[in-house]
């Protein structure tokens, strides 16, 4: 589990690297513009949000709360894995190194 939360740490620190240098080097509507134009552009955003909406189909699953969920999908769409990173850490610290926990939720309990 200690591997796990190194590994979402890990996750945390690059999204918020990228994100500042995204945010104050680039210009989000020229740059997505020409990403949009691009073939593999597609491909790649086609591909981020399908992983987006697998993990985001795994927290709604393992939420209680439908308005804790609906944060977590929202932050994951607009933050993508800083959000996905973040979430998971704070899931396997509230799992107490039980990994039925951690993959479950709420649902681990019966």
């Amino acid at each position: 589990m200690n591997t796990a939360k190194g590994i979402s740490i890990l996750g945390i620190l690059a999204m918020t690297a990228v994100l500042i240098y995204g945010f104050t080097a680039g210009d989000f509507g020229k740059d997505g513009a020409a990403l949009l134009q691009n073939p593999w552009g597609i491909v790649s955003m086609v591909d981020l949000y399908t992983g987006f909406i697998l993990f985001s189909a795994w927290i709604v699953y393992r939420e209680k709360s439908i308005v804790s969920a609906i944060v977590w999908v929202i932050l994951m769409m607009v933050l993508g894995f800083f959000a996905g990173s973040l979430y998971a850490f704070l899931a396997l610290n509230a799992s107490k190194g039980d990994w039925k926990k951690f993959w479950m939720g709420h649902r681990a309990d019966g």
